[in-house]
């Protein structure tokens, strides 16, 4: 929802008689933050009695700006989460038991400094919840020490049965009269998903779904349990990162579809075991974060990004969602990375050759030191042609490897950089293999940094063109 799509939504819970209303996450985007701040600053939004809540992970940047967010508010709830399952400590953050615990009650303690014990928080009346996420899957003894269960179905159908109970009724979908019965879809799939096979063949899921909408008229909600349409979909940040750590897990273990499906967050069962795919598992909108546009680009370019990167373009990504006010499509973020990195577009500065050698000048030879030189102390020159909008330049450096030498050869032309950070991996494998380079770079006398990618089949001018596209990037800023 766009800001005034939220404010309609909110008077129509105020009106509806709610007291407490969860308004956003302001942490996760700037719609949210300033939506909050709208209401608290408009006179007579928020009736007096009705707190706002606002969500917030338990990181203490996050929840820093999450407080903000309500400052001045009458009455407010800050909720904050953190996931408690096995497959969430191991899989998302490699904490233990007690370092998790240990997190909710350094983030719990944050937020009392922050509210309660604050005097300049002293005018508004705060209220505090934590959730701890996953309560289902995580050990019972260990729950105990957090309350909440977010399982999403009528769990008293599902305990019967694993007590022993050999008969339930309900309908698909949860269809029925008044406010329906029990879903025998999510219960069939919540016992599948636990390892027990409930004797019914859900497969083909979606010619279920349409049998079902045509027989009864009654379409099956795009966010219902298995059978809706977004099921598989992450549009949340930290849903993204989650599930595509889960997937990196995986492969690393070398899993395929056909082995068992365990330790994957948010997804419980193999979406390809309803007759799902994978493309739309990730859906990227203003919300979203580095994990989600990481995961379309490693799918979709194989380009496995550094995390410096993906912070750097999860935040272009996020103000191109901001600025049309909906999702981004697969193809659309996977454009607005080549465009930005200059992938296929003519950038400001490119590669049209270039010989790197060895300067055994200033050292004596080998042979006269009568022992192997260290490959190390040896200086290289870049000799080369570029581009610069479209002219051609000689220029000549020298350093202790290709990209330094290239570095001290663009000071000619008063491009001067120094590099922070250097990645490289394979693209594809055999004859066709490319290597991708990423590079980040401070332009001298900045504090921000900038980011080349550059792609060839020969690894060395794949960091040279990357440097030169990250100087590229560094002169479409002047120019703003």
């Amino acid at each position: 929802m766009n800001g005034d799509e939220k404010w309609r939504y909110f008077k129509m819970l105020c009106d509806l008689g709610y007291k407490e209303i969860e308004v956003s996450f302001p942490s996760s985007s700037q719609t949210d933050f300033d939506f909050t701040r709208r209401l608290i600053e408009t006179p007579g939004a928020v009736p007096d009695d009705v707190f706002l809540q606002v969500l917030s992970p338990c990181r203490p940047d996050l929840i820093r700006r999450t407080v903000e967010s309500v400052r001045g508010a009458k009455n407010a709830i800050i909720h904050i989460y953190l996931a408690t399952s096995e497959c969430f400590r191991q899989v998302v953050f490699g904490y233990t038991e007690e370092q998790t615990l240990e997190l909710a009650v350094e983030c719990t303690k944050l937020v009392r400094s922050l509210t309660k014990d604050n005097p300049e928080a002293s005018g508004t009346n705060w209220q505090f919840e934590f959730s701890p996420e996953c309560f289902s899957d995580t050990d019972p003894d260990y729950a105990l020490r957090h309350p909440h269960n977010d399982r999403g179905c009528i769990a008293a159908a599902e305990l019967a049965q694993m007590a022993g109970a050999d008969r339930v009724e309900g309908c698909l979908f949860g269809n029925g009269e008044r406010t329906g019965n029990v879903d025998l879809v999510t219960l069939a799939l919540n016992l599948y998903t636990q390892g027990v096979s409930p004797q019914i063949d859900f497969s083909d899921l979606n010619s279920v779904i349409e049998m079902v909408e045509s027989c009864t008229k009654i379409p099956v909600h795009q966010r219902a349990p298995y059978g809706g349409s977004l099921v598989c979909a992450a549009f949340s940040g930290s849903h993204q990162d989650a599930i595509k750590k889960g997937f990196q897990d995986r492969q690393r273990k070398g899993l395929s579809s056909e082995d068992p499906w365990t330790r994957m967050p948010y997804l419980p069962l193999d979406p390809q075991d309803i007759g799902r795919n994978y493309e739309a598992i990730i859906r990227v909108n203003s919300q979203s974060g580095k994990g989600g546009t990481a995961f379309i680009l490693q799918a979709k370019l194989e380009l496995d990004l550094p995390r410096g990167l993906q912070v750097a373009f999860s935040n272009v990504v996020q103000r191109r969602a901001e600025e049309l006010g909906r999702e981004l499509l697969a193809t659309e973020i996977t454009q607005l990375f080549e465009t930005t990195y200059f992938l296929h577009d003519n950038p400001y500065f490119s590669l049209v050759d270039y010989t790197i050698t060895n300067d055994r000048s200033q050292s004596p030879m080998p042979a006269e030191l009568g022992k192997t030189q260290d490959t190390k102390d040896l200086v290289r020159i870049f000799e080369g042609v570029i581009l610069m909008d479209g002219k051609e330049l000689k220029l000549r450096g020298r350093g202790n490897g290709p990209i330094s030498s290239m570095v001290a050869a663009l000071k000619e032309i008063n491009i001067d950089l120094d590099v922070n950070d250097y990645k490289e991996h394979a693209i594809g494998e055999g004859r066709g293999v490319k290597a991708a380079s990423y590079i980040e770079c401070k332009p001298a006398g900045s504090n921000q940094t900038v980011w080349g990618v550059g792609i060839h089949q020969d690894v060395v001018q794949s960091s040279l063109i990357a440097l030169l596209n990250a100087a590229s990037s560094v002169k479409r800023e002047s120019k703003k």
